[in-house]
């Protein structure tokens, strides 16, 4: 149902991801994207992910969205290199804005904010 929207956002994500070593990432997502796609409203935009050795460590179950998207980053290369390579946390909150972490880097390092891409 999102997989559309995630792939969209897939190359920034990554790019993001990337730049997490320097402390967290946050990526401001088109709500409208989502909000015509899906039912997400009813159970909610918000869910974390968390990435341990390339695999989610968490439960996921109760967010489409949230599934969703773990699904198009472990279906890409990259990604799931970078998945190998790192510990991630993936936020979605309720402004619509994806916050990317790496567990490893400095917790006290200020996010880096991104526009829109497209929309």
């Amino acid at each position: 149902m999102y997989n559309h929207v995630w792939k969209k956002y897939l190359p920034v994500i990554r790019i993001l991801m990337k730049k997490s070593t320097e402390g967290g990432q946050v990526l401001d997502l088109n709500r409208i994207d989502f909000e015509k796609t899906g039912t997400a409203r009813k159970a909610g935009y918000k869910f974390t992910i968390h990435f341990n050795e390339g695999k989610i460590s968490n439960v996921i179950s109760g967010s489409a969205l949230g599934r969703h998207l773990a699904t198009i980053m472990q279906e890409d290369e990259g990604v799931r290199k970078l998945l190998a390579e790192n510990n991630y946390s993936i936020e979605l909150n309720t402004r619509f804005q994806l916050i990317i972490k790496n567990v490893a880097a400095e917790e006290s390092k200020p996010l880096q904010k991104k526009n829109k891409t497209g929309g």
